[in-house]
């Protein structure tokens, strides 16, 4: 666990060291003791040994005890959906208030 906002990490490893979510970007949304961030990460297609399509994910983290612990977390499976969901947030959020 991580004691640092920029300690976490979505890096994760089998039994035997193979990387099998393999972090490529982060972007720290929000920092405090609920802290948001946004990864970009591919996972290992283990029949094929290679990384998939890059995804997102954005994560939020409560710090407890010292250490931040994942409260919950929203996955953007593909390109796809991640261009509507910021195509959306574009259009809703450039509008004149």
């Amino acid at each position: 666990m991580a004691e640092t906002i920029d300690e976490i990490s979505i890096n994760y490893e089998d039994e035997q060291g193979r990387l099998l979510v393999k972090e490529l970007k982060k972007e720290i949304l929000t920092r405090g003791s609920w802290t948001t961030i946004l990864f970009l990460y591919q996972e290992l297609d283990k029949k094929t040994g290679e990384y998939g399509p890059e995804k997102a994910t954005i994560r939020r983290y409560k710090k407890q005890g010292g250490y931040f612990r994942p409260q919950s977390k929203f996955n953007i499976s593909n390109k796809k959906q991640a261009l509507k969901i910021a195509k959306i947030l574009t259009e809703w959020f450039s509008k004149d208030d």
